[in-house]
């Protein structure tokens, strides 16, 4: 295990870039990396990064947006409870405009639903107070960075004895996605770009069987421009045995190889893996949170409702830019049909999303 960093400074990107080029002429075939965070996304974009790449380094983006990878069914169970009377349902931003087979919590609200965006689960405990004669209930959606937060309400909830306040599950955990990923037939990543802020949870040795058994380089990276650049680098060494292929910690400033174990025993005492579906990558053994038995009394998959059998909206590729088959210029939608204002599928809504990295900052 290898921890490193960089200083940021203004000289530094020239430097790096400059090392990039000179790994690369020795590598003499086209590789590509993948990262698995929707921050690293929008990094890469907003900064123009891969306008300062060799030609034979493509960046693909994979399923590091949370909100992306939700599938289809779990919005519209979230729609068909916000239905329901006397129910409120709490939302992160980024969840409130995705489509669903059917129609969005946006829409939902303005027909009359109650459903409120917040900041933190925790506004939920405190509108399950004000509110003793509705059912609060809050979207739990993200990886294993909010998990652990979501976790520690719900106990919160249990020791006040707050009835009214559930939590839809629909957190989902990282590695075994990428592990699908590399598994799959024809697979081409040669490197990731692991998530900062889901490592600073889970830590390094949940990506150390990428290195042992795919041979796949990895680098736990952080958010600025150096912090890519420089773990491209160690991709690059990693790829021409410059380096043994292992599990790099660049973003040493936050992460440790053992993680925060705090959060996880808090995140597996309240939830457990089960198989869940991910948008475009289907189901996924022990891959997504359900609540415990022990806690089913916060559990709002307990709700009872009618949902008609989804689909996903025609012509959208979400699923396959999330398994980074292809970018979102090679969708037919993208910036005609699907734009911000009016998005066919969630990798256009989130904040994180691929679609709407590339439709503000690469756009052609």
């Amino acid at each position: 295990m290898v921890h490193s960093d960089i200083r940021m400074d203004k000289n530094s990107v020239t430097d790096l870039v400059s090392e990039i080029h000179r790994l690369s002429k020795k590598i003499k075939r086209q590789v590509k990396f993948m990262e698995v965070c929707g921050t690293h996304t929008m990094t890469i974009a907003r900064s123009g990064l891969r306008n300062l790449l060799p030609d034979n380094i493509t960046l693909i983006s994979g399923p590091g947006c949370p909100v992306c990878v939700v599938p289809n069914s779990y919005i519209d169970r979230a729609i068909a409870i916000s239905n329901l009377d006397k129910t409120r349902i709490l939302t992160f931003g980024d969840m409130f405009r995705v489509p669903s087979s059917v129609s969005s919590l946006e829409k939902q609200r303005s027909n009359g639903a109650k459903i409120d965006i917040v900041y933190s689960p925790l506004d939920g405990l405190e509108l399950a107070r004000a509110h003793t004669d509705e059912t609060i209930v809050f979207l739990g959606v993200g990886f294993e960075t909010t998990a652990p937060i979501v976790a520690r309400v719900i106990k919160y909830a249990e020791k006040e004895k707050i009835k009214n306040f559930l939590v839809l599950s629909g957190h989902r955990l990282i590695p075994p996605a990428m592990e699908a990923l590399v598994s799959s037939p024809g697979h081409n990543i040669d490197g990731f770009i692991c998530p900062g802020h889901v490592s600073v949870v889970i830590g390094a040795e949940p990506y150390r069987i990428f290195a042992e058994r795919y041979g796949i380089a990895c680098v736990i990276t952080g958010f600025e421009v150096c912090d890519i650049l420089q773990s491209i680098i160690y991709l690059l060494e990693m790829i021409s045995e410059i380096k043994e292929k292992s599990v790099y910690i660049q973003y040493s400033r936050c992460v440790n190889k053992d993680g925060n174990i705090t959060a996880r025993k808090t995140m597996y005492d309240v939830f457990e893996p089960v198989d869940s579906e991910w948008r475009g990558l289907g189901i996924i053994p022990l891959s997504g949170l359900a609540i415990k038995d022990k806690y089913s009394d916060f559990d709002a998959k307990k709700i009872p409702v009618n949902i008609s059998s989804y689909r996903e909206k025609k012509g959208c590729l979400c699923g396959m830019v999330l398994k980074g088959i292809i970018s979102p210029f090679d969708c037919k939608l993208f910036g005609k049909q699907c734009t911000p204002e009016n998005p066919v599928g969630p990798c256009m809504v989130s904040s994180e999303g691929a679609c709407a990295a590339y439709y503000a900052y690469e756009r052609r």
